[in-house]
């Protein structure tokens, strides 16, 4: 959240609303390419969706 609000600007409505591609791409746009870090996949997700039920 703190990047997104306060590194990105964006509102909490905005953030909340982003999807994760979105929020991605928001990142790599005002602060470059992650370094080549694995990306993000559909099993993380999943995985994080049973971590976190709510």
């Amino acid at each position: 959240m703190a990047i997104g609000l306060g590194g990105l600007g964006l509102s909490p409505l905005v953030f909340w609303a982003l999807t994760p591609r979105e929020l991605d791409a928001a990142l790599r746009g005002r602060f470059g390419a992650h370094g080549g870090a694995a990306d993000f996949t559909r099993h993380d997700l999943s995985r994080l969706m049973q971590k976190f039920p709510d």
